[in-house]
């Protein structure tokens, strides 16, 4: 069978392919920042003496951890609002992203502040400073420093999974994709160009996170 390759096809949508890329890496950038708020308060829980926040911590972490990002997705934006709590699919989607980010990225940050010697912190303590004072001047830079790769291999993970939250139909590269495949039934070259699209993002933001590491976190050779 041969098959006739049409991407002229395509040329009106281009416009729209171009939204679609700036709403993923919007989405993912979205859900990366809340989720980093959400990570390190988890993990300040998962490092507490109280009881209860540990546990809270782990269950919410687990919880996340252990069940399709498909089901989240699916249980806010179909289940929740049985309980009186309705969402648009862009809402949701930002919700489901952020949720997700937040529990891996607990875990992330927790070893990067347990990766800190306990000297570090008896040092501040000596100088009379407060827990959050240790946390934000002797801790968090050195801890940013050892997670910097997870957490910019976390935004790339959030970048690629976006295109699950079409399936409520938040608009997004994916979403925008098959909405054109409804109009000009080109499948096959649509559905290339999305991975194109996708590849090229991930790779050209592998690159900046690159470039930040050597600018700002590796050691100068000496």
């Amino acid at each position: 069978m041969a098959y006739q390759f049409n991407f002229a096809a395509l040329e009106p949508y281009w416009t729209q392919f171009a939204r679609g890329c700036w709403l993923t890496v919007l989405l993912a950038t979205l859900a990366i920042t809340i989720g980093l708020v959400i990570g390190i308060v988890v993990a300040l829980a998962r490092r507490s003496q109280i009881r209860a926040l540990d546990l809270a911590a782990v269950s919410y972490i687990e919880l996340i951890r252990n069940t399709p990002f498909l089901v989240q997705v699916f249980f806010i934006y179909f289940g929740l609002p049985a309980l009186g709590l309705s969402f648009s699919p862009w809402s949701a989607a930002v919700l489901a992203l952020s949720v997700n980010c937040g529990a891996f990225a607990a875990e992330v940050i927790r070893g990067g502040i347990d990766a800190i010697p306990k000297g570090q912190y008896e040092a501040g303590r000596a100088l009379g400073l407060k827990p959050l004072q240790i946390f934000r001047y002797i801790v968090l830079k050195p801890a940013l420093r050892i997670i910097y790769p997870a957490l910019s291999g976390q935004f790339i993970l959030a970048l690629l999974t976006t295109s699950i939250v079409s399936s409520i139909s938040a608009e997004e590269l994916t979403a925008i994709a098959q909405s054109v495949d409804t109009l000009t039934f080109r499948s096959f070259e649509i559905y290339i160009v999305a991975t194109i699209l996708y590849l090229t993002l991930a790779m050209l933001f592998a690159t900046i996170f690159k470039a930040i590491d050597r600018a700002y976190f590796s050691y100068p050779v000496r």
